[in-house]
């Protein structure tokens, strides 16, 4: 099957009018989204990441219309909540960064000629020089890489939670902090002993919630990153062999 560039040069052949500048950008743009790829789907990692994140994106919008959100911000009077959620959402700013950047060399895996200076392009020129062993530590080297590159995303996952356990050990002390067994019988210092009490348990277990809540939802989408990451690197390993047996 043809690929959009070359359709785009057939229907070209057919109206001599368009400028020659024109031609390139648009045989550009179409290289660039068809490009001359032997897989049929693209962008399926990017995709699977924008369907989990719509998907939870639509369940928040539910429980704010439902009034549950406000509860949480309101409950929280250290605002570790916001501290929390504004850390969640540099960890899935900085996740989404390296899905796209992922996906994008998954596509150029299945280019039969990468883009010279990607990653993909540099790895598979550097393997066609180098003999069994060579590919071998390349590969190993390759591996390291990527881990380190979405590494930081799992950080920021496991700071959330860590975040949230903070957040219950302040409440905890909000709580007690507002007790005074001293002044226990004393009917009138009991209700801001009761205020300070709640006060200080909202804190506790907001923060543990919300903490908890967006761990998960940031550590769906590192399996995401994760699992792309690993086809990623069998797919690049499996096409600089092929190629090296058959140069032989």
């Amino acid at each position: 099957m043809p690929s959009l560039a070359e359709t785009f040069d057939t229907m070209h052949a057919c109206r001599p009018a368009a400028t020659g500048e024109t031609t390139s950008r648009l045989r550009s743009l179409l290289a660039w989204f068809g490009g001359e790829s032997t897989q049929p789907y693209r962008y399926l990692l990017l995709l699977r990441f924008t369907l989990v994140n719509v998907t939870a994106l639509a369940l928040l919008a539910a429980l704010w219309i439902e009034g549950w959100l406000g509860h949480v911000f309101a409950g929280d009077t250290t605002h570790l909540v916001s501290v929390i959620v504004a850390v969640f959402l540099l960890g899935l700013a900085l996740c989404a960064r390296k899905v796209a950047q992922t996906s994008l060399e998954l596509n150029q895996v299945g280019e039969r000629h990468p883009r010279a200076g990607t990653r993909v392009a540099l790895f598979l020129d550097r393997a066609r020089r180098l003999d069994a062993p060579g590919r071998a530590n390349l590969a190993g080297s390759l591996k390291l890489k990527l881990a380190s590159r979405i590494a930081l995303v799992k950080h920021v996952a496991g700071a959330l939670v860590l975040l949230g356990l903070v957040g219950t050990v302040l409440g905890f002390i909000i709580a007690l902090s507002g007790v005074d067994p001293d002044t226990a019988a004393d009917a009138g210092a009991v209700g801001p002993m009761v205020s300070m009490l709640i006060s200080g348990m909202s804190v506790a277990l907001y923060t543990t919630l919300v903490g908890s809540v967006l761990n998960v939802w940031l550590m769906l989408n590192y399996r995401i990153l994760e699992s792309g990451t690993v086809h990623l690197l069998t797919r690049l390993v499996d096409r600089s062999e092929h190629e090296h047996a058959d140069l032989r």
